[in-house]
């Protein structure tokens, strides 16, 4: 199966290079870059900001490496100045002494008191010259120190600009993310708004039922109208009003018609 599939891939390419020809690698990376942009696509916008977010956390660790090592430099910095501070009043004191001497010698004498201990010329300016020739080294060493100085408060300050930058930029991108975030999640309500659609099926039902018994009741109505007026009568004697006090008496005091007087009264009616 292993051996059918290295096959088939095998002659796969083949072919792809046979039509595509020289230009197959170029028609991998656009595929390839399709395939990375389609990809991108995909992913939630959400997540994308969760993603940006984790990615400025991340930038902490290097940021305190990098605050670690400015200051380092700036401890070594202080200690380089230090020295040359101490060099430099070396040198000084070295200066003044070669200066006496040479005054010294300038004078003309041959002998010379130096803390109550007597030199001969020759003596002085075999010192003179030792002097000299120490000054000249350890004035060459501060001026290298002063150098190395000088570049080390330039990188040291080019890395505090470096810094302040990376700070400014993280927060900017922390600034930029909470906007992104808010602009999302406006968008995210409007789209809401605008898809909200309200299943308003039952209530039509309910209108269309409330319309039906409406028309019912209507037709109805028109109805007993026509009935009313094409099939009614007009009434011609008026309903008896005799006084009921009469009907009373006449009821209790026998005088009621026979069964066969009612009989006939019906008939005749």
């Amino acid at each position: 199966m292993i051996k059918k599939t290295l096959v088939g891939g095998s002659l796969a390419l083949l072919l792809s290079g046979l039509v595509f020809g020289t230009g197959m690698s170029s028609y991998m990376k656009t595929g390839f870059g399709y395939a990375r942009d389609a990809v991108k696509d995909v992913v939630p916008v959400n997540v994308e900001i969760d993603r940006a977010r984790q990615m400025i956390d991340d930038l902490q660790p290097e940021i305190a490496k990098n605050m670690k090592l400015i200051a380092s430099e700036k401890i070594h910095v202080a200690k380089l100045q230090k020295q040359i501070d101490s060099k430099a009043d070396m040198l000084a004191s070295a200066e003044r002494d070669i200066m006496r001497l040479t005054a010294d010698l300038q004078s003309g004498d041959t002998r010379f008191v130096y803390a109550k201990r007597t030199y001969s010329a020759d003596q002085v300016k075999d010192d003179l010259a030792g002097r000299f020739n120490r000054f000249k080294t350890q004035k060459a060493t501060v001026d290298k120190l002063q150098q190395m100085l000088t570049a080390r408060e330039k990188t040291l300050q080019a890395a505090k600009d470096r810094m302040d930058e990376m700070l400014s930029a993280k927060r900017q991108l922390e600034v930029e993310v909470e906007n992104l975030q808010a602009q999302y999640a406006a968008n995210q309500v409007a789209h809401a708004a605008s898809s909200l659609n309200l299943d308003d099926s039952h209530l039509s039902r309910t209108r269309d039922l409330i319309d039906s018994i409406r028309t019912r009741i209507e037709v109805d109505e028109e109805l007993l109208a026509v009935d009313n007026q094409y099939y009614g009568t007009i009434e011609l004697t008026e309903e008896s009003d005799e006084d009921i006090l009469n009907q009373v008496s006449t009821y209790f005091n026998g005088d009621q018609p026979s069964a066969e007087d009612s009989v006939a009264m019906i008939q005749i009616d």
